[in-house]
């Protein structure tokens, strides 16, 4: 975390913070206007810096408790407090991929990667679905 980040961080202490112009360096591009920080930066430097151990650590609550020197239970509330803060994430389940088509699979059977069942029971699967 740059001296600049704790420095802000420090200065807000909480309080809502609006970006206003961001700067892409190796893209050389600026985007201004209203911006919330991410969920994250809006931690104080103190648990931002907690989450990057916690991270670090694998989510090992022994190794965290042996690098900050503090209890589980310590840590406990600590990650309690800290996920209350934090939106809930929904992670899309992955969509199924689209079943190969019957050029595809008849090009894997000419490079050998398929076998002639294994074509025929996909193309099975294909019929029935």
């Amino acid at each position: 975390m740059s001296k600049e980040w704790h420095v802000l961080s420090k200065l807000c202490a909480g309080r809502a913070v609006e970006i206003l112009r961001a700067r892409l360096v190796e893209q050389d591009v600026v985007v201004e206007g209203p911006f919330e920080l991410p969920p994250l930066a809006r931690l104080s430097s103190e648990d931002q810096t907690f989450v990057a151990a916690f991270v670090r650590c694998h989510g090992s609550i022994k190794q965290v408790e042996q690098l900050f020197g503090v209890s589980y239970p310590t840590i406990k509330n600590r990650l309690n407090r800290i996920g209350a803060l934090l939106p809930f994430v929904e992670v899309a389940p992955e969509a199924e991929p689209a079943p190969p088509s019957t050029s595809e699979l008849l090009t894997r059977l000419e490079r050998g990667e398929l076998s002639v069942e294994e074509v025929l029971n996909q193309l099975r699967q294909k019929e029935s679905s």
